[in-house]
């Protein structure tokens, strides 16, 4: 996830923002007794997807436009439950839901920041995909206003000269787009925030903006502190406390993990800790062979792209939809494999297209068909397009398994939350294939 920013000369220390209102979520809701989940971490796929027992689809926000004809893979997620209290479940395409009572609206002052024009990309050819309906532009402008003055303003993230940048990734867009059942524009900004820190670590520790894969590890197991915080002694607990104020990306990850907290319950929280420190177990990996010049088996890449990957984001889509899917709900293997596939799936999105980005870039980046021409022997071209065909039997196998699971757990939260991730693969496609701005398709066809 290659992305926006660096660390910046200490500045002088701005007043702290006011902590975000806490929203009561959701009683965590248990397996009722006439569900269970299979024994393995595999949900039979069933012959036929079951009939529509609802009134409203469960999974897309799409519109009716013409899409590409669809795969002979299961349906999507069948639809949900009827009945009193459920429609809130539905994410047919809709206006932005309004604001809670207290929730905050959009600033009476300063404009939004002027995100690069919507381009209508091509989609990468033959990648098995569902289109979106544009994010709501109102939303769009009032997300990518506040994450700036987050970003600048707060924790000082990035120096004048890379603003450009910075407002080229588009991440209001993207995030709108990923989640559309959010029910304000502080749900998002919960997101969007995280998804900011996120790539400020890639980018600074990592990758182009001074990152390196030598000491790598230190400085995230230092940055991971601002999501796990330190429990030692007084004494040392004071210079462990002050370090996660000495760059960018530790001030990212701190403040943004203080946002997320005030509306995610302990166990949420948790949950992306956890998740966290899977994608930083990823990003040493991918360090090691790079510091070796190693070039991993196609498996072995796919398995660091698996903690490597966008899992942290389609994870907390039930933060930011305002309600909670419970622990042991969210531990059955059954859901683990749903969300791993659907992580899975999106990181080679990320692939592709940034494919021609990476070639460009200096030194030497591995992707997946970078690593299969490598591994397998065959043209550019021809690894391109199996990286292509890797991605569509991820996603074939994502829906299987998902509408699998919405039929043998059909239990609000656990429909809602699988929508939402859905909901996250969509808007992570429109996101790459419109980011015209950074990314651009290879001359294979």
């Amino acid at each position: 996830m290659a992305a926006l920013t660096t660390g910046l000369p200490a500045l002088a220390p701005r007043p702290p923002a006011a902590p975000a209102a806490a929203v009561p979520s959701a009683a965590p809701s248990r397996t009722p007794a006439s569900y269970t989940f299979p024994t393995t971490g595999t949900v039979p796929r069933p012959a036929t997807v079951p009939p529509p027992t609802g009134p409203g689809p469960l999974v897309r926000n799409t519109p009716p436009p013409a899409a590409q004809a669809p795969l002979t893979a299961p349906g999507r997620i069948p639809h949900g439950p009827s009945g009193l209290g459920t429609r809130s479940l539905s994410l047919a395409t809709s206006p932005a839901p309004p604001a809670r009572p207290g929730a905050p609206g959009p600033a009476p002052d300063g404009p939004a920041p002027a995100e690069p024009p919507v381009a209508d990309g091509p989609a990468v050819p033959g990648l098995y995909h569902h289109p979106v309906a544009e994010p709501d532009p109102v939303r769009v402008a009032e997300v990518s206003r506040r994450i700036k003055s987050w970003a600048v303003d707060e924790i000082q993230l990035f120096p004048p000269e890379w603003e450009g940048e910075f407002d080229g990734f588009s991440v209001g867009r993207y995030m709108v787009a990923c989640h559309p059942d959010a029910p304000t524009v502080e749900h998002v900004m919960v997101a969007t925030r995280l998804m900011v820190a996120e790539n400020a670590v890639d980018d600074c520790y990592c990758e182009d903006h001074g990152g390196s894969p030598v000491g790598l590890g230190s400085r995230l197991l230092l940055a991971h502190t601002a999501l796990d915080p330190l429990h030692t002694t007084r004494e040392y607990q004071r210079p462990g406390n002050a370090s996660l104020h000495s760059d960018a990306p530790r001030r990212a990850y701190r403040s943004a993990m203080e946002h997320f907290t005030h509306r995610a319950t302990p166990s949420q929280a948790d949950r992306y800790r956890h998740d966290m420190a899977r994608l930083h177990l990823g990003y040493l990996a991918e360090a090691a062979w790079a510091q070796t010049d190693h070039t991993p088996e196609v498996w072995e890449y796919l398995a660091m792209r698996q903690f490597n990957n966008f899992r942290p984001c389609p994870t907390i889509t039930d933060t930011v939809g305002g309600y909670e899917l419970a622990a042991d709900l969210h531990a059955q293997p059954a859901v683990q494999r749903v969300i791993a596939l659907a992580s899975n799936a999106t990181t080679i999105v990320n692939d592709l297209y940034s494919y021609t980005k990476e070639l460009a870039s200096p030194g030497r980046h591995l992707n997946l068909p970078v690593v299969i021409a490598d591994r397998e022997g065959l043209t550019e071209r021809d690894a391109y397009l199996k990286a292509v065909e890797v991605h569509n039997d991820l996603m074939r196998d994502f829906e299987a398994e998902a509408a699998a699971l919405a039929a043998s757990c059909p239990v609000p939260t656990v429909l809602r939350f699988l929508r939402g991730v859905a909901a996250w693969v969509d808007g992570n496609h429109y996101w790459h294939r419109t980011n015209t701005y950074r990314y651009s398709l290879p001359d294979f066809w």
